[in-house]
């Protein structure tokens, strides 16, 4: 092996001299070195590999006939491995049509031997103004996909969603080997909240570890991290079989305080980030953090939401020990039932959320609702206001709106005899007609003060008979055919099921 470097600036362009003969080789690392370039020479294709794979190198010349691995192989390996790095096969034994047939394989040119060495300064001169170009036009797609990657970023509310379009933005349009995205843990510290990997690694390689004291102290401080070699080698730990090639790290910041930071790995010789890149995956990242900050606050107004609705729900069925658990178990059944008829998710955590406050509105009528015996007229009208009253307590809670028509209008009938607005058929709301069957089954296989539970398919066999009367037929229809699944399922988890 010989070189010929006349600067140390990683940012000159390298080009890597193979052929069998030193003499070749050094002439043409000299004349390469005086034109500015990193040269390093090996002396077949079996040495070009090893020296490829230590570091990258923007243009191959190659002798097409050496020993151990010819010019022909060295170029389809280099096009499988290095596909960014141009190849030029030099021969003195074939003709034109066998440097023709180099270029139908990847080959950016060739050169006859004897050779002058004007030509052959041209040719890498010609072959990486068009690498540079087209380094270009790869970086300029590269910033329109991240920013739409951006947008997307921007529009989303789940915190899950905005990491993963991070990563697959950085592992498909930076074309990192890994990339971890990290958040604060509360404590002070930082947690690895999601890493990933190209696919291009084998699935078992452990993809390493960033090293987050050291790089939250240095983003802290406003530095701008593109390490290579050694140096990315201390920010990332990794298996010593799969060394390093470089990182890149741009921090995830709210108001000036670091919340974070998104960190991308080349595991690739031949593959280096550069401050073009970094900042791109800057504009990516000061989306994200907006939006991650978005879906942390989004997250915590959903668990509040869902921790006023378990408390409402547990405030009706404290009314008196008939009605315990009422609430959840019409919840489980009507969220059963809106997963047969093939709802969405959304409006099944709608249907969810109605049954668990479906009877909310009777901590409004003052009376004993479970009172041996059949009520009063007058007690039944005071009770037949209770999804008005469910309507009027939660009608001032904005953000349970989507709630309301299945508190409101679950004691509507398919045949228009319900109440409170006497609704008929298609006009009573689609969630209000799943949490009728719901209510109704749960009612009629628990106990009451005014009589004991029905046994399950008394309670199916009045459902069927009410089946377009009290109830939507293709939703009764429904629940009557996939219960029996439900009731089995609870039974293998060794939950209660109505006999």
């Amino acid at each position: 092996m010989s070189e010929s470097d006349p600067g140390t600036s990683e940012e000159k362009p390298r080009v890597l001299v193979v052929d069998d003969e030193k003499f070749i080789r050094d002439i043409l690392a000299d004349f390469l070195g005086m034109e500015g370039y990193i040269v390093r020479t090996a002396e077949d294709g079996s040495s070009a590999l090893s020296e490829l794979s230590l570091a990258r190198y923007d243009m191959v010349i190659s002798d097409l006939k050496m020993p151990r691995m010819g010019g022909l192989e060295l170029l389809k390996e280099v096009a499988r491995t290095h596909p960014d790095t141009l190849t030029v096969i030099m021969t003195g034994f074939g003709t034109v049509e066998t440097a023709i047939d180099a270029m139908k394989r990847g080959a950016y040119d060739y050169i006859l031997k004897p050779f002058k060495v004007e030509e052959i300064v041209h040719i890498v001169q010609r072959g990486l103004e068009k690498r540079r170009l087209s380094a270009e036009n790869l970086r300029l797609r590269e910033a329109l996909s991240l920013y739409k990657v951006s947008e997307a970023i921007a529009a989303s509310l789940s915190l899950e969603e905005v990491i993963a379009t991070v990563a697959d933005s950085a592992v498909n349009e930076i074309r990192a080997d890994v990339v971890a995205t990290w958040l604060e843990d509360g404590e002070g510290g930082y947690v690895e909240r999601s890493v990933q990997q190209s696919a291009t690694l084998p699935t078992s390689l452990d993809p390493g570890r960033f090293d987050a004291e050291v790089i939250s102290a240095r983003l802290a401080r406003g530095e701008q991290i593109v390490e290579h070699g050694a140096r990315a080698a201390d920010l990332f730990e990794v298996l010593p079989e799969r060394p390093v090639s470089s990182v890149a790290l741009v921090p995830l910041k709210m108001r000036e305080r670091l919340i974070g930071w998104i960190g991308v790995v080349s595991l690739t010789a031949s593959k280096r980030f550069d401050e073009g890149q970094r900042k791109m995956l800057s504009i990516v990242a000061s989306r994200a953090a907006a939006a991650i900050e978005n879906a942390r606050l989004y997250e915590d107004l959903q668990a509040t939401f869902q921790q006023t609705i378990q408390s409402l729900a547990r405030t009706i069925d404290k009314m008196d020990r008939y009605t315990a658990g009422h609430s959840e178990r019409v919840a489980r059944y009507a969220v059963a039932l809106a997963r047969w008829l093939g709802l969405s998710e959304d409006t099944i955590d709608v249907v969810r959320h109605s049954a668990l406050m479906h009877d909310i509105g009777k901590v409004g009528c003052v009376m004993n609702l479970n009172k041996p015996g059949k009520l009063t007229q007058e007690e039944y009208e005071i009770f037949k206001k209770h999804p008005v009253y469910g309507r009027e307590i939660l009608d001032p809670i904005k953000f349970l709106e989507p709630v309301i028509p299945g508190v409101h209008l679950h004691h509507e009938r398919w045949d228009g005899r319900g109440y409170p607005l006497g609704l008929a058929g298609q006009e009573i709301p689609l969630i209000a007609r799943i949490i009728s069957v719901a209510d109704t089954y749960d009612a009629m296989t628990s106990d009451r003060a005014y009589r004991r539970a029905l046994p399950h398919e008394v309670t199916v066999n009045e459902i069927i008979r009410c089946s377009s009367t009290q109830f939507d037929p293709d939703i009764s229809g429904t629940f009557t055919e996939k219960i029996e699944h439900l009731r089995e399922e609870l039974k293998d988890s060794g939950e209660d099921v109505p006999e």
